[in-house]
């Protein structure tokens, strides 16, 4: 199974987690469900175990940047101090105020503030566009410069890892996206609250990886 099957799978089961989990228990009408605790349970037991695997896939990366570091110092402290560091700072801040800003959209949903949901997912949204805006404007220069993956390891890794995370942030605004729409159609209450819940799992995870390669890539020098 590829990377966007599993990819289609987890945007399903965020949008339609009921529809993920088999049934179990027996109702009158002969059928079998799950109460909304194990199922609720379930979903973010089936997300924390994609979770782990993302960081797998960025572990494979962080290795491979401490080897290459540590062989060759000279070209990743170059590498570093070419890099803007004041648009990094400045993504930094945006991704950690949309963390918050979605971790309040979870509490929000789960006191049924539905409209406090709606504000604090749209601006969610809206800083993950604003990071990809500013993402690109920063590709845009490197390769103005002539700058390019294979221009050196230190620019092969960073093109790599930002790269990989720029597609889990577009990702990221799908589900949130999807969600949001949800939201406005009322399928999400107090009592429904499991997909926005694993979603926010999802979008801090995408938070919490640019925490990590922003210090790495931007500040070696």
């Amino acid at each position: 199974m590829g990377f966007f099957d599993v990819t289609s799978k987890v945007l399903k089961s965020i949008a339609y987690p009921s529809e993920m989990v088999p049934s179990i228990d027996t109702e009158d009408d002969g059928h079998h469900h799950f109460d909304h605790e194990t199922e609720h349970s379930g979903a973010k037991l089936g997300m924390w175990l994609f979770l782990a695997t993302e960081l797998l896939l960025f572990g494979g990366l962080f290795a491979a940047y401490a080897i290459y570091r540590a062989k060759y110092p000279d070209m990743f402290q170059h590498g570093s101090q070419s890099l803007n560091v004041v648009l990094g700072t400045v993504n930094t801040v945006i991704l950690i105020f949309s963390s918050l800003t979605v971790a309040i959209a979870v509490k929000a949903i789960q006191e049924n503030r539905i409209k406090l949901v709606k504000i604090m997912l749209w601006i969610t949204i809206i800083c993950a566009a604003i990071f990809a805006v500013n993402k690109y404007f920063e590709y845009s220069y490197k390769f103005n410069l002539g700058i390019f993956p294979g221009t050196d390891i230190f620019y092969s890794i960073y093109f790599a890892a930002t790269g990989v995370h720029m597609l889990h942030v577009f990702i990221g605004m799908a589900v949130l996206g999807v969600l949001l729409r949800k939201v406005y159609k009322g399928k999400y209450s107090k009592d429904n609250y499991t997909a926005i819940e694993i979603g926010g799992l999802y979008w801090h995870l995408v938070d919490l990886i640019w925490i990590y390669l922003f210090p790495l890539l931007y500040l070696v020098g």
